[in-house]
């Protein structure tokens, strides 16, 4: 059994509904093992040499979700060493063991806007699709998720996530290196879409395949590029936004939520756009490479590419 396999084990022992997805889904993860990155098992060797939490005090409501254990200098130091070798760090912050990881992202922000939604985590099962490196599955275990699932085909989130696990010492969460292509799983309470949909070449069809896997009356969350307009506007760069070039379609808020109408969901809150600034995604000594700034006109008035600057709105659905 491989480890993208063993956390589709551990999935199991706490949503048996799945386990008619067990065949197809053990073959599909053991086809994708055999096509990993190749500097996984270099990440996988990082995570195995590292300390982990066990005994240690953990709090995962703090902004930056904590880990505070008395560690000898050669823990700290091996602490230190993987942490640097598993970067760039895009998904944060964290505070293990007294490590400031500031990340690229200031994902706490965005889980700020969450609660300001009015989401009830508690009880809940779960599923983050697009969940990078685990961090949101870990601030919802804090709020009293039952359960968390995380689908993201990246085999470098798969490597932070294990590496996380193995510091938090969370179970009640999973990580599964595929896409809803790949497994539409279903029957849960909540599902997340977090700056995913911009990068779907079909945003309806991915916006269906949320819908699929809610259980009735299941809520979804649609994080997401905006721009003005009405109903019928949607935004699409010739090439490359914001230095990104997997970026496909910008809808309108209103637009966005007609989609969602279109699909039988009935909205319960759209956010106000919310510009993304350079002090929520920035370079860092944790992720050394090109950020938003580099991207941006001096003024922020647009995109290096001369395209409207971005925003961001929450929309809440429910099925």
């Amino acid at each position: 059994m491989n480890l993208a396999q063993a956390q589709w084990q551990n999935l199991l022992a706490y949503k048996t509904a799945l386990q008619r997805f067990d065949g197809p889904l053990q073959y599909k993860l053991d086809q994708l093992w055999q096509q990993r990155h190749s500097q996984f098992d270099a990440w996988l060797e990082a995570v195995t040499a590292m300390p982990d939490g066990a005994g240690g005090h953990i709090d995962l409501r703090s902004a930056a979700p904590r880990l505070d254990k008395a560690l000898s200098n050669r823990e700290q130091a091996d602490l230190n060493a993987a942490l640097h070798t598993l970067m760039p760090w895009r998904k944060g912050p964290f505070a293990p063991c007294g490590i400031d990881l500031d990340s690229e992202w200031r994902s706490d922000w965005k889980f700020a806007r969450l609660q300001e939604a009015g989401l009830d985590f508690t009880d809940k099962h779960i599923l983050d699709v697009g969940c990078g490196n685990g961090y949101f599955m870990l601030r919802m275990l804090g709020e009293g998720t039952s359960l968390c699932v995380g689908v993201d085909p990246s085999w470098h989130y798969f490597a932070q996530f294990l590496a996380l696990q193995k510091l938090y010492q969370a179970t009640r969460m999973a990580y599964l290196p595929l896409t809803l292509d790949d497994a539409l799983l279903n029957e849960f309470d909540l599902t997340l879409s977090m700056g995913v949909l911009y990068h779907r070449r079909d945003p309806l069809q991915h916006l269906w395949q949320l819908r699929e896997t809610l259980r009735s009356g299941g809520q979804m969350v649609v994080e997401t590029l905006v721009v003005d307009g009405d109903q019928n506007t949607v935004f699409m760069p010739d090439d490359r936004y914001a230095g990104m070039k997997n970026v496909w379609f910008l809808p309108s808020a209103e637009a966005l939520c007609h989609w969602l109408e279109r699909l039988k969901l009935r909205i319960e809150y759209c956010s106000e756009a919310v510009p993304t600034t350079a002090e929520e995604q920035r370079r860092t000594p944790w992720m050394d490479r090109h950020s938003l700034d580099q991207f941006m006109r001096a003024d922020y008035r647009a995109t290096v590419e001369g395209h409207p600057p971005p925003k961001r709105v929450i929309v809440v659905a429910s099925k």
